[in-house]
């Protein structure tokens, strides 16, 4: 007799993933507020570490990351009052790939599965910190006029490092970040995917 968990079914599996997809993007939202947190703490350290001379605080506002730079804008008709220059950051456009970790984590009804949940949140938060912080450069160096911008001190080449950082960090690691990390940690459950399906190509 055959065992479903031991000849798993890429159909069945994809119904799954699918049907665990909507709780676990609920969750996440509802929780967003919690899970910024370590990244609002991590994103502190690596600006005050790495830019610690252009950042002056880190803020958190639910699940948005206020970054304050030491940045001075004159003032203006729309800000008589001028002052430091600050981004809001949305954390939930760097971090969606948490619920789809979930799901397909849940969905592999692997062992230890809340173990693994877990490892993935601490893998991928430094990657939801990297656009967070890719954003914020974007925004200094191309998104404020020129005599702020120039107070960064960003040179040519810095200024196209930063444009690749930010396209990488928005566009690629929020959905490849969860994908390398879903197969790295399930590898012995691709395998039996794997063997199932050359037994069928056999069999036949």
């Amino acid at each position: 007799m055959t065992d479903s968990a031991t000849e798993p079914s890429l159909g069945r599996f994809v119904l799954r993933v699918a049907g665990w997809l909507v709780p676990a993007f609920l969750v996440w939202y509802a929780a967003a507020t919690i899970f910024a947190w370590p990244i609002v703490l991590l994103t502190r350290g690596v600006t005050g570490l790495v830019f610690g001379s252009l950042v002056r605080d880190v803020e958190q506002h639910r699940y948005f990351v206020t970054i304050v730079s030491t940045l001075g804008a004159a003032a203006t008709t729309e800000h008589p009052a001028g002052g430091a220059v600050s981004v809001d950051l949305n954390t939930l456009l760097y971090s969606f790939g948490f619920p789809m970790l979930a799901a397909l984590t849940l969905a592999a009804r692997q062992p230890h599965a809340l173990r693994t949940l877990a490892l993935g949140y601490v893998a991928l938060a430094p990657c939801v910190t990297f656009g967070l912080v890719a954003e914020f450069l974007r925004h200094i160096v191309f998104g404020l006029p020129a005599s702020i911008a120039a107070q960064a001190g960003f040179g040519a080449v810095e200024r196209e490092v930063i444009a690749f950082a930010y396209q990488f960090g928005s566009l690629i690691l929020p959905t490849v970040a969860p994908a390398v990390f879903w197969v790295l940690t399930h590898r012995r459950f691709l395998e039996r995917f794997a063997g199932a399906r050359a037994a069928g190509s056999l069999a036949q």
